[in-house]
C-alpha cells in the first residue's frame, strides 16, 4: 500500500452467524481521486463503507487513514451518506443546525455552515420548509451538502443516485465533483456502471465478499479480467 493512501485497509475480514461477508479485503482510497465500489447485490460493498466509517468493527484487518489507525479523532475527518438520508421532522434549516452542531460547530460558525450548505445544495427558497416535504433528489443533495460544510478530507456516499431520476442524478453527481474540486476525495458505492465511468479514477470490483479486481477505472471497465466482472458488465444473471 502507499503511504500517500488517504485511507487504506488491509485483510479485512468479518462474519457473521458462521457465514463470511468480507473475505481479506484490501484497498486504497488515493487523495484527490474518486473511488467506486462496485459490485453485485450481497457482494459487500455497502458493508465494507459501513467498516470504512468505523460504524461496524471487522473481525480481523486493519485500517489507516493519512497513515494513522482509525479512531475517533481520524473517522472525524470522514463525512459518510447514506442511501436513505435521515431527515427530522422540521425545517431544511434545523436539520441543518442539528446536523452540524453535532460535528462541533457553533455559533456564528454554525450559521455561515448552514449558509453554506444551503448554497452548495442551491435549497435557499425551501430553508424554511419541512425537510421530509423535499423530493427524494433534493434531500439527498442536503445531505451531501451538510456532510461537506465540515470540509472532511473523505465523503462515503452509498448509493447516492439510487431510485432518482436522470435530473436529480445529474444534479448530486454535480455536488460530488464539486466536492472533488473543493479538495475532498469521493468514495462512492454505486450498481451503475455509467456512473463509474462518469466519476470514479479507480474502482473496486467486490466479489462474494472479496475483492474480485482493482485499478483505474478506465483500464479496469475496458478489459475485465475476471469472469465475475464481466458478467456484471454485462447485465448477466448469475446462477441460482
Amino acid at each position: 500500500m502507499s503511504r500517500a493512501a488517504l485511507l487504506e485497509a488491509h485483510g479485512l475480514r468479518l462474519s457473521r452467524g458462521g457465514r463470511v461477508l468480507l473475505d481479506g479485503v484490501s484497498l486504497q482510497v488515493l487523495p484527490h481521486r474518486t473511488l467506486a465500489l462496485l459490485g453485485a447485490n450481497g457482494a459487500g460493498k455497502s458493508l465494507l463503507l459501513r467498516v470504512l466509517h468505523g460504524l461496524i468493527a471487522p473481525d480481523t484487518g486493519s485500517m489507516l487513514q493519512s497513515g494513522r489507525p482509525l479512531g475517533a479523532r481520524v473517522r472525524h475527518a470522514q463525512s459518510m451518506v447514506f442511501q436513505r438520508p435521515v431527515m427530522l421532522r422540521c425545517s431544511v434549516r434545523a436539520n441543518l443546525r442539528f446536523a452540524l452542531h453535532a460535528r462541533g460547530l457553533r455559533g456564528a460558525v454554525r450559521e455561515r455552515g448552514i449558509d453554506e450548505a444551503l448554497a452548495l445544495c442551491r435549497l435557499e427558497p425551501l430553508a424554511d420548509q419541512p425537510a421530509r416535504s423535499l423530493s427524494g433528489g433534493e434531500q439527498q443533495r442536503l445531505a451531501i451538502a451538510r456532510a461537506l460544510v465540515p470540509a472532511p478530507d473523505l465523503l462515503l456516499l452509498d448509493e447516492p443516485t439510487a431510485s432518482l431520476d436522470p435530473g436529480a442524478t445529474r444534479a448530486v453527481e454535480t455536488l460530488v465533483n464539486g466536492a472533488r474540486a473543493r479538495g475532498v476525495t469521493p468514495l462512492i458505492v454505486t450498481h451503475d456502471v455509467h456512473q463509474a465511468r462518469r466519476l470514479a479514477d479507480d474502482v473496486v470490483f467486490l466479489a462474494e465478499g472479496r475483492v474480485a479486481e482493482s485499478g483505474a477505472a478506465r483500464e479496469v471497465l475496458a478489459e475485465p479480467r475476471t469472469a465475475a466482472l464481466r458478467d456484471w458488465l454485462g447485465g448477466r444473471l448469475p446462477d441460482a
